[in-house]
């Protein structure tokens, strides 16, 4: 059995409510004795789950980090080496909305901060999901997990084996894709963002890799006014996505 790491109260609380039957172990503080922990407990022995206190040293350890709120939790991993969500399962249950799917592909993001800011920006403005190629980009790791603030506990993570293929399947359900893109005559003003939509966002580098630039229904420019000429991906990512909230909250 894989196991991964997550942290932090709101993560753990997360995960104990949504797919507690992947939670193997958690571990806590002996520093730390208050009325948030003892909510964890409380849950976690209503399900039945060990919880283990361990010093500053173990629990820095576990992980990998010294700032987890003085809680990790162990849990299983999927056969493919990821804690994520199926992306079918994912697709077919945001098809069935009444309101339209809203998606983020991240394409071979490689920084953890970038990649967990992303995933917080897709949970605080409603993305269905957030779809990851399984090679080429940053892991969920420690700092990724902490950057995301528990967001990858709320919003599902799906790591697909060909972002293209997966592009073409969104398409064929009647997705609309946007790639993000620096140098285009489409901006987030003139583009329709009501619809059914998937957001794509490339390498902080080099961008959208060529195919994936290709397979794009349209490229979509953020207008920049001042004299910066591009922003961080992962303040792009949540440009891109309150547009399109602003865009289908109007009447």
């Amino acid at each position: 059995m894989k196991l991964a790491r997550i942290m932090g109260f709101h993560a753990v609380n997360a995960r104990l409510e949504r797919r507690p039957e992947t939670v193997v172990e958690i571990y806590v503080s002996t520093s730390r004795q208050d009325e948030r922990l003892a909510r964890l407990k409380a849950l976690a022995d209503s399900l039945d789950i060990e919880i283990q206190a361990v010093d500053a040293g173990r629990l820095n350890a576990l992980a990998q980090s010294d700032e987890h709120q003085g809680v990790v939790a162990l849990v299983e991993m999927s056969a493919d080496g990821t804690t994520g969500a199926d992306f079918d399962t994912v697709l077919a249950r945001s098809l069935k909305k009444s309101v339209p799917p809203l998606f983020l592909l991240l394409d071979q993001i490689q920084d953890p901060h970038n990649l967990g800011a992303c995933i917080r920006s897709a949970d605080a403005f409603g993305a269905d999901a957030v779809i990851l190629p399984k090679h080429g980009s940053a892991p969920l790791s420690a700092v990724a997990l902490k950057a995301a603030s528990g967001a990858t506990e709320t919003t599902p993570i799906c790591h697909v084996s060909n972002l293209v293929q997966c592009i073409e399947t969104l398409q064929q359900a009647g997705v609309w894709v946007l790639g993000a893109e620096m140098e285009t005559e489409a901006t987030l003003f003139n583009t329709k963002l009501t619809g059914p939509l998937a957001w794509v966002l490339g390498n902080e580098g080099k961008g959208l890799r060529r195919l994936t630039r290709e397979r794009c229904d349209a490229l979509v420019a953020i207008p920049m006014v001042g004299a910066v000429e591009s922003l961080n991906v992962s303040v792009a990512t949540a440009v891109c996505l309150y547009a399109t909230q602003a865009a289908r909250a109007k009447p």
